[in-house]
């Protein structure tokens, strides 16, 4: 069973960035979906984004042109990098790999405010 790990959270202003990283406990080379997701409180968890092996990306309406996904298959990471962020950005991001069945992470929490 692949374990993940997010790191990167944290607390920061509107307008401001953040990177998250996921990091696998195992190959990620033959993962073909990996993603992102988030839940703000009161909330149900929402898709942030999705990458393939291939590398092929999928975003949610609300984060296109601020968000961008990749992964690193050679050191078995996938990060967010996230600018422009907002207050509504606010949540627990979860790391995602699917592999037969779903995988999560912890989260890590983000907080964008004033």
């Amino acid at each position: 069973q692949v374990q993940l790990v997010e790191s990167g959270g944290g607390l920061v202003q509107p307008g401001g960035s953040l990177r998250l990283s996921c990091a696998a406990s195992e190959t990620i080379f033959s993962i073909y979906r990996m993603g992102w997701y988030r839940q703000a409180p009161g909330s149900q968890r929402e898709l942030v984004a999705q990458i393939t092996r291939g590398g092929t990306t999928n975003y949610a309406d609300s984060v296109k042109g601020r968000f961008t996904i990749s992964r690193d298959n050679a050191k078995n990471m996938m990060y967010l990098q996230m600018n422009s962020l907002k207050v509504e950005d606010t949540a627990v991001y979860y790391c995602n790999a699917y592999i037969k069945r779903d995988y999560w992470g912890q989260g890590t929490q983000v907080t964008v405010s004033s």
